[in-house]
């Protein structure tokens, strides 16, 4: 890691600009490449769809680092000049504009993009997608535009935007396929949650909906078309069906992928000077036993950290549970651990769940795996521990307010 070529990073995203500080931090010297297809240094991105949507935080508050960090910690930060090929054999990158960069190591953090949307109408003007600074932006802007918002699929993504279209005073409909949204991720109880929530705050909440156009005129949107042939009017729509890992580099490098790009415990790929962090990282997980793919702001930055360490040669292993947080309307929410669908068999409330302020842990056979907070604070960490312990616990008293979690 001394000569010229030195540490490459590839997607100038949070756990690229995270890996960056830490290899600093860690007294790395050398060359370090910074290189990102946007045209903005890096930022993050809960924002885009919390407080800098909802016009509560301006635009400098949404990047990793001031302007001039970079140059002041000399790192070579290149942005608007998307990467088209690793060579491995070479250990070179190639850049669009037909520019080559040398590396001793190399690390891939490119991301995601949001799945689109397969229905008639799907390309038409007022259909909005929230992933990059410019997604928000337009969407900021439309708001101020349009009076009826549709909002397609009730992930984190959707409900987050819908929260921000109430808070402009706006009309939302927020459609989605499964029964309740959030089902795959928090189950029926705690889903329910969220769909009081959204309800109460007066969002058109369609459930068990299936979406077959998006109808238009002038080449505007003006409507979505249901399953059943009914018609939501809108005037503007913001699809939220999901990501897709942006692998296709390390395919292409013929790298391991599937579900991201696959890679050890050290965040490494089976090329021993290859890593990969972040959204598109299909990591080992040493504590769950099983590769994990987590699209959250903090497995970003958990994760830019460890790489970096490992690039260096450290014994760093990233073995910290999935975690993420919403805010939505009056509602903060934190969520510790790790459960497949449909993988616990029991799911515990503690505390006043019509007041929104519990925690909810899921169990299987006795043993928690995951927990979250609902606008109830401080017990994260004691959470972790009764994950990490692995020990059954009796659910009468995990559902016992006044029973201190270390005590359950």
């Amino acid at each position: 890691m001394v000569n010229s070529a030195g540490i490459v990073i590839v997607g100038a995203s949070l756990a690229g600009a995270t890996a960056a500080q830490s290899l600093r931090e860690e007294g790395f010297t050398g060359r370090v490449t910074l290189i990102g297809d946007e045209p903005h240094r890096p930022y993050e991105r809960p924002p885009l769809s919390k407080g800098y949507l909802l016009g509560d935080s301006d635009r400098e508050k949404v990047f990793v680092h001031p302007d001039g960090w970079y140059a002041e910690h000399d790192i070579d930060l290149r942005l608007g000049t998307p990467v088209t090929r690793v060579d491995r054999a070479e250990r070179t990158v190639t850049l669009a504009d037909g520019s080559h960069v040398g590396y001793d190591a190399l690390l891939l953090t490119t991301g995601s993009t949001p799945r689109r949307l397969q229905v008639p109408g799907a390309d038409l003007g007022g259909v909005h997608y929230l992933r990059r600074l410019e997604d928000s932006e337009r969407l900021k802007s439309a708001f101020a535009r349009g009076p009826r918002v549709v909002i397609i699929g009730a992930g984190w993504i959707g409900l987050e935007a819908a929260a921000a279209a109430r808070a402009a005073g706006l009309n939302v409909t927020v459609l989605e396929q499964a029964e309740l949204p959030l089902l795959r991720v928090l189950g029926r109880d705690v889903a329910q949650v969220f769909a009081d929530l959204h309800r109460h705050h007066a969002v058109d909440l369609r459930c068990a909906v299936q979406v077959a156009a998006i109808t238009g005129h002038d080449g505007r949107v003006t409507g979505v078309t249901l399953g059943d042939s009914s018609q939501v009017p809108a005037d503007l729509v913001l699809v939220g069906v999901g990501i897709t890992p942006n692998a296709q580099l390390a395919e292409d490098a013929g790298l391991e992928t599937g579900n991201g790009i696959v890679v050890d415990a050290q965040l490494r790929t089976a090329d021993p000077v290859v890593y990969a962090a972040g959204d598109v990282a299909n990591a080992y997980h040493p504590w769950l036993a099983r590769h994990l793919r987590v699209e959250h702001w903090a497995n970003a930055r958990r994760q830019g950290k460890v790489a970096a360490r490992s690039l260096l040669g450290q014994d760093a292993v990233y073995d910290r549970l999935p975690y993420f947080f919403t805010d939505q309307y009056d509602l903060g929410m934190e969520y510790t651990g790790f459960v497949e669908p449909d993988g616990h068999d029991r799911t515990v409330l503690r505390g006043d769940v019509a007041g929104r302020e519990f925690v909810a842990f899921w169990l299987a056979d006795g043993r928690v795996l995951a927990g979250m907070t609902v606008n109830t604070w401080e017990v994260t960490e004691a959470i972790e521990g009764l994950i990490r312990s692995g020990r059954s616990v009796d659910h009468r008293r995990l559902a016992d307010p006044d029973l201190p979690l270390d005590a359950v």
